[in-house]
């Protein structure tokens, strides 16, 4: 139960025309408490319930439980939660063997492109495509839990 992760922002819209799938999410935090959040998201039409730990000093490592809930239950956790739900398209892109989540936040975040990449370990070696920009690993500002509370348009 633990997410090592990469986070990048996004240079250009190239990823669109590479993506095979992408699906609109809907989130929210019932908790924003730096030691554990607690999120629940809507991903299409699947619901989810998150649990996530404080990031290692790197901010590449975590903390993370995830239970599928149904979709109704997700939808009623929402209105629970904290102020400033979080909405975006998620488009995933295959770069070699990883897979590439490229977020583009829609509302209060509009204009933000994020990509994650999950790995395998801390140390593990990418190609990054020529689309991905400046790395924010570990920078708290680009955590959606924090945008939801400080979003992008107030910067």
């Amino acid at each position: 139960m633990k997410e090592i992760e990469r986070k990048y922002r996004v240079n250009n819209d190239t990823y669109k025309r590479l993506s095979k799938l992408s699906y609109e999410i809907k989130q929210g935090f019932l908790n924003t408490h730096p030691d554990r959040t607690v999120r629940v998201r809507i991903k299409g039409d699947q619901g989810f319930l998150t649990i996530k730990g404080r990031s290692n000093e790197s901010g590449t490592t975590k903390f993370e439980w995830e239970k599928e809930i149904p979709v109704q239950e997700a939808q009623a956790l929402l209105e629970l939660c904290e102020e400033g739900v979080i909405e975006k398209t998620r488009y995933e892109v295959l770069a070699g063997k990883h897979t590439i989540e490229v977020d583009e936040f829609h509302r209060a975040n509009q204009g933000l492109v994020m990509a994650e990449i999950e790995l395998t370990h801390e140390d593990e070696s990418l190609k990054l495509p020529n689309w991905l920009g400046e790395e924010v690993t570990g920078d708290i500002k680009y955590y959606n839990a924090m945008l939801s509370k400080y979003p992008y348009n107030t910067w």
